[in-house]
């Protein structure tokens, strides 16, 4: 199996939260000196989530999670 590289994941998180939210501005990811990687979207309308981690697979993988509880939190209801 093909390791997954950061763009696709950045891609599938940007398709997920594109079909649930709709408008998404941004998904992506940079480093920052004092808090390590960070991984970011942001929309236009909603407020924009943030997740940090010791790598940049550790911070898009947090992401993702956090995307998928909003949406199956809301499925729920």
């Amino acid at each position: 199996m093909a390791k997954k590289t950061n763009a696709q994941r950045i891609e599938k998180i940007y398709e997920m939260a594109k079909a649930h939210f709709g408008e998404v501005r941004f998904v992506g990811i940079k480093f920052h000196d004092k808090i390590g990687w960070v991984a970011k979207i942001q929309f236009d309308n909603y407020d924009s989530l943030i997740e940090e981690g010791e790598s940049a697979e550790d911070a898009l993988r947090s992401l993702k999670k956090r995307v998928k509880k909003i949406i199956n939190r809301y499925n729920r209801v």
